[in-house]
């Protein structure tokens, strides 16, 4: 971050990630803007109005940044691009492109309020420069690399060997060093198990690459276990919202009697998009995904559930999959991996 930053608050100040940031904008002498509800016009107006060079934000302030109307719309202050600190869950390589075809250079970061906020970035490389906008943001929507003073590692978590670099092992990712805390205040008992073999347990599941960086796949409570295989829930709500008519996602298992869970997709559509139906949203997904990872169930909602900082409430959207009952046999199997179907809530 330059000198004088104008930055722009889309997250609470008393969050982790918020504080270390207010004080960090002050030392470079910049300017601390707020807005009173985020939306996506307020974030045009903001931008424009006070010529913002740096905000943050969840995936789902992005989300509103590219559900914007034409009307709503701003040009960027000077033509520069206004630089987007992104975090809290990983954001689908789909949103990141359309961020960066809108002139936002958007960058990844990952951490805990245990970890003091942010502990890895995703530090881009001159040679990813020359590389299709499409390969762009997927190495983007990567975690990254640690900073110093702080080691992480995705370990395999019943032995606590690392896992290869291969792209592929998945393992938890894991944290030590001078920016973890010391513990629960008063729990024992959970700074114990968090901090088992000496290591912070995240819960997160990552692969990691050969130059490093982390790739995180899923939380491991997100993960959807269907006929023995584990399935990404971060992988198949990009497919999900790669479909044109998708303005957000959110992907949850429901209960199947045949392969114990499938892939249960809550979608909000567009504006204008509402002809579009569960089978054209499966059908995407199975064109993209191997079958058994594409959604057999799809609900469209007005809105999905979230936190005060933008994060999506899996756990109400696991009980809402919960409460719609186990999908048949019958209908489990149908053209070799189908769907049952889809519904609106």
């Amino acid at each position: 971050m330059a000198a004088m930053p104008v930055y722009l608050w889309t997250v609470p100040m008393f969050h982790c990630n918020g504080w270390c940031l207010v004080w960090g904008v002050a030392a470079q002498g910049g300017t601390n803007v707020c807005v009173r509800k985020v939306t996506g016009a307020a974030i045009f107006d903001s931008i424009a109005r006070h010529g913002v060079t740096h905000m943050g934000g969840a995936p789902t302030v992005l989300s509103m940044i590219l559900n914007a109307t034409e009307e709503e719309r701003r040009p960027l202050p000077g033509g520069r691009p206004v630089t987007v600190m992104t975090g809290g869950a990983p954001p689908p390589p789909q949103v990141l492109f359309r961020m960066e075809a809108l002139g936002f250079l958007v960058i990844h970061s990952y951490g805990l309020t245990e970890t003091y906020g942010p502990a890895t970035v995703c530090t881009w490389k001159p040679e990813w420069d020359a590389l299709p906008p499409e390969e762009r943001a997927a190495i983007k929507s990567r975690q990254g690399l640690h900073h110093l003073g702080l080691e992480v590692d995705v370990k395999d978590p019943a032995t606590m060997r690392s896992v290869p670099a291969d792209g592929h092992t998945m393992g938890e990712v894991m944290f030590r060093g001078n920016t973890v805390m010391n513990g629960y205040y008063k729990d024992a008992a959970a700074t114990a198990e968090a901090m088992a073999g000496g290591w912070l347990r995240s819960g997160d599941l990552a692969v990691r690459h050969g130059d490093g960086y982390v790739k995180i796949r899923d939380r491991s409570k997100d993960i959807i276990i269907s006929g023995g295989e584990n399935i990404s829930t971060i992988e198949v709500e990009a497919a999900v919202f790669a479909h044109p008519a998708v303005a957000e996602a959110a992907v949850v298992g429901r209960p199947d009697a045949y392969w114990g869970e499938t892939p249960c997709a809550f979608v909000t559509l567009k504006d204008g998009a509402q002809s579009v139906g569960a089978e054209d949203v499966m059908a995407f997904c199975r064109a993209r995904l191997p079958h058994y990872m594409a959604p057999r169930t799809v609900v469209f909602v007005a809105e999905l559930p979230k936190t005060a900082t933008g994060k999506v409430q899996k756990f109400a959207l696991r009980e809402q999959a919960k409460a719609m009952g186990s999908i048949s046999r019958s209908s489990s199997k149908q053209g070799g991996g189908g769907a049952p179907g889809g519904s609106k809530l």
